[in-house]
Formats: structure tokens, C-alpha cells, sequence
């Protein structure tokens, strides 16, 4: 960590968040956007939560920080546990306290004249002490390395400096969790693993959960401790990243495999046997060259 942070997480693993029976209706809908849905998402994780477009997976993340039911409304029953707290007894304002969401549209968050005010903005409306809060906006420019954009218009900057502008924007808040909506949809690859290092450094230094809704998974999978898989509202899988990927169910949903991962399949398919399942490049690779020195 930083010196001089603001922020401190305890070291114990607990679930942060809770789903058990969730069922969710918007309002006017025939039918139900989730179905039963129960997770457990355990305090830092970096949790990728993914599948099909249309399966649930953002109005689960809006369950999380209060906006459903106390914005979208609708029918609601099971239950949501967040830090403890049971969502529906918790105003939006108060569940941003642990949860922040980065839309997947940076431009949609950012509105100020100048990135310091975008950063501040959340906490102004907290009514932080002004000390405390140029202490937060400084720290959180650091983290994400962005302090030179200080005074710069966010409507002037890159795709990727959006995004980290965002990010820096929900981080001064200190969160438990934060939930990033498809946060590399606008960007190349080299902008998308510069902000999944920043992502993962934000996890490692500082404890933050994160919860990634994203397809691209050769990418994100390199970070995951844990992958949830959505499909017509439901969950249906749901565990580490090397045993979701490599299942069958996985490939016929139509979720995004890991290049790395689709190999390993197709080598063993064709009596080809690794040593383990690859979910990057770098250790495809290796158990490649292992097969190389055993053969």
C-alpha cells in the first residue's frame, strides 16, 4: 500500500456479498430479469461475471449497489446481503459508501470541467471535510496514475484516460466493492491491459473486491479468482476460472473461452494431453514446451 493512504482493509476473507434466491421483475416486463439467482462473492476476489448479452448480468451488478429496487423499482424477492447490510434497507447513497460502479461508457460518468472536480464530485455529496477530500482525490489520481490529467477537461482525453478518470472517481469513495460494467469495450488491447493492471493492482494493494462484467475473457481471465456464468437469468456456473472454462456447458452457452483454454481443448480432443488447463497465453506456452521436452 501507499504510504500515507487513506484506506485500510482487514486481511480476513468474508462474503461481501450476498444473492440467495433472488428473483427480480422489472416493472412492465412478462417476465423475470433474474431467476432464483444465489451467489457468494467473498471480500477480495476479483470475480468475473459474464455470458450471453441479455442474461442478467447488469441488472444483478444494479441489485448490488442499491439501484434496483430503489431506482428501477419492480418486483423483488430472495435477498441481497452487501457488507453486512440487507439492500433493500439501505438508501442508494448509503450502499454507495461500499459499492461503486464504473459504467461501461466512461463518457456517461464524467461531467465536470476539470478531472479533480469529476474525482471530488461523490465526495462533496458525502459532505467529506475539504482536507480529507483533497487528500482522497490526490491518493486516488496516484493510484490510478493519472495525476497529471488533473486540470485537464475530461472530454478531451483518450478512451483509456476516461476510464481510469472513472475508476479514480469511484476509488476516492473507498469502497468495498467495486463493479466495473465492461470497462475495456471502448478500448485497444494494449489500453485494456493497462487498465486490468490498474484493476489488479487496486485488488492487490488494497484489498478492493472487484467484480468484472466483461467478454473479454482471454484478457481478464489472467486476474480472476473466481467466474460466475449467467444465462437467461440464472446462474449456471459458478467456481474458479480453470474449472468454468474448461467445461462443456461454458463452450455451448457461448461464453467467450480463453484462446488458451480452447487450445488445450482441442489438443486433448486430439490425444494431446497437458498438464494442466492453460487460461492465458504465457502458460499455454509453458505446458507447451513441456510437452515439447517430453516427447
Amino acid at each position: 500500500m501507499i504510504e500515507g493512504s487513506p484506506i485500510t482493509v482487514a486481511n480476513e476473507t468474508l462474503a461481501i456479498i450476498e444473492t440467495r434466491k433472488l428473483v427480480y421483475t422489472y416493472s412492465g416486463a412478462k417476465k423475470a430479469a433474474l431467476k432464483g439467482v444465489s451467489v457468494t462473492i467473498e471480500s477480495g476476489e476479483i470475480v468475473i461475471l459474464t455470458g450471453p448479452s441479455g442474461c442478467g448480468k447488469t441488472t444483478l451488478c444494479r441489485c448490488f449497489n442499491g439501484l434496483i429496487p430503489h431506482f428501477y423499482g419492480g418486483k423483488i424477492e430472495g435477498e441481497v446481503v452487501v457488507a453486512g447490510h440487507k439492500v433493500v434497507d439501505q438508501t442508494i447513497y448509503e450502499l454507495a459508501r461500499h459499492v461503486g460502479l464504473v459504467f461501461q461508457n466512461p463518457e456517461n460518468q464524467l461531467f465536470a470541467l476539470s478531472v479533480e472536480k469529476d474525482v471530488a464530485f461523490g465526495l462533496e455529496n458525502l459532505a467529506v471535510p475539504r482536507d480529507e477530500m483533497i487528500k482522497r482525490v490526490d491518493w486516488a489520481l496516484q493510484m490510478t496514475g493519472i495525476e497529471d490529467l488533473s486540470e485537464r477537461p475530461p472530454h478531451e482525453l483518450s478512451g483509456g484516460q476516461q476510464q481510469r478518470v472513472a475508476i479514480a472517481c469511484v476509488l476516492a469513495m473507498q469502497p468495498d466493492v467495486m463493479i466495473l460494467d465492461e470497462p475495456t469495450s471502448f478500448l485497444d488491447p494494449v489500453g485494456a491491459q493497462k487498465i486490468f493492471e490498474v484493476i489488479n493492482e487496486l485488488n492487490k494493494e488494497l484489498g478492493i473486491t472487484i467484480i468484472l462484467v466483461e467478454h473479454r475473457l482471454d484478457l481478464a481471465s489472467k486476474y480472476a479468482d473466481h467466474v460466475v456464468v449467467m444465462d437467461e437469468g440464472k446462474v449456471v456456473l459458478d467456481g474458479e476460472p480453470r474449472g468454468v472454462f474448461n467445461s462443456e456447458k461454458a463452450r455451448l452457452i457461448g461464453v467467450g473461452v480463453p484462446k488458451a483454454t480452447r487450445l488445450y481443448q482441442i489438443l486433448r480432443e486430439n490425444g494431446t494431453h497437458l498438464s494442466g488447463v492453460p487460461v492465458t497465453s504465457e502458460e499455454a506456452s509453458k505446458l507447451l514446451l513441456e510437452v515439447l521436452k517430453r516427447d
